[in-house]
């Protein structure tokens, strides 16, 4: 497995050619391991996986502090190369249902206090509104960010889930480092706008998603049950007629995947790589052992012919639902 180094926007911190996303660790995809998800971080340290994203609402909290554990339990060198990326702004009850986003700067200044205490760290690499407040100017959110980076407590202001124009309106606020969205074979709705809006303004891309929730990543299967807490019990793609619909595009990539004799997971990963060097994909791995499939994908080689029969297999716009429900559809400036 050979890690490339990619840069995280031309204002960014330098980081590994994966990262780690740390949701499904505490929320969201059913009951996981603490011990477990503990080791997985510190092996993906191990392997040079540099940049470790959460929500400070992943499960209230939660996710910051098992993160937190696993850097003051990893070895020094190791936890002074990590990367923390931090989203902010989902307002969240006691039952766990959500209620909007608060983008103020007096709001945005006290996550960040609390986010801190719980990362145990002095300082948040990337700091993100996770949607955006439609209540508040994106510019007053991210001068916020920039006072907190002028402290001190950030190092650099990215972006979630927001659209060409305000991408170029918080870019003339303060310099932007890194938009996180989904992009995947499935997901491809950056390509037309956000892309060329980031490209152009030096803003790299973190990428989440790039499994599709495992629906691509050659494990899911149409009988599985999924637990009440799963959020793909819920999930538009995972239902009925659309769930059979997209595995027969997940058979599709596994003949391809099976032909470069890779994983379908490590040649759904390996695509994102191949859309440049400014994107770095976000791996939902949970254990050990999907997070070395995932790492594989690093030395998967797409040449021509590979990404040309990936692209007839799964075409741009080939899956069936929307990646959210109907609600949450909504809360995307992505989507406008």
């Amino acid at each position: 497995m050979t890690m490339r180094t990619r840069t995280l926007g031309t204002t960014g911190p330098l980081t590994s050619a994966l990262g780690l996303g740390c949701m499904g660790m505490s929320a969201l995809y059913g009951d996981a391991d603490r011990a477990e998800s503990v080791a997985t971080i510190h092996a993906a340290l191990e392997a040079g996986v540099t940049l470790l994203d959460t929500g400070d609402f992943y499960a209230m909290g939660h996710n910051e502090m098992l993160i937190g554990e696993a850097l003051r339990t990893a070895p020094a060198a190791l936890r002074e190369q990590a990367l923390t990326s931090v989203k902010f702004g989902a307002l969240r009850d006691p039952e766990g249902n959500w209620s909007g986003y608060d983008g103020r700067p007096a709001a945005v200044k006290n996550f960040a206090a609390y986010s801190l205490q719980r990362l145990g760290v002095d300082h948040i690499d990337v700091y993100r509104i996770a949607r955006l407040d439609p209540d508040v100017p994106i510019e007053e959110t991210v001068g916020a960010i920039a006072e907190l980076i002028e402290k001190g407590y950030v190092r650099h202001v990215g972006l979630s889930e927001v659209g060409a124009e305000t991408i170029r309106r918080a870019a003339a606020t303060a310099p932007v480092s890194d938009l996180q969205i989904e992009y995947s074979l499935i997901s491809r709705g950056i390509e037309q706008d956000i892309l060329p809006t980031t490209r152009e303004l030096g803003i790299g891309v973190t990428a989440y998603g790039v499994l599709s929730r495992g629906l691509i990543s050659g494990h899911f299967s149409r009988d599985r049950q999924l637990a009440a807490n799963d959020f793909r019990a819920h999930s538009p793609r995972f239902q009925g007629e659309n769930l059979q619909h997209n595995l027969n595009l997940v058979e599709a990539l596994r003949k391809i995947a099976e032909q470069k004799g890779v994983s379908v997971a490590q040649i759904a990963i390996a695509w994102v790589l191949s859309r440049g060097d400014d994107i770095v994909p976000l791996v939902g791995a949970r254990t050990r052992e999907r997070l070395g499939e995932s790492l594989g994908a690093l030395d998967v080689t797409l040449e021509a012919a590979d990404l040309a029969a990936i692209e007839e297999a799964v075409p741009a716009d080939a899956a069936a639902g929307d990646r959210y429900p109907t609600a949450q559809m909504a809360h995307l400036d992505s989507e406008r």
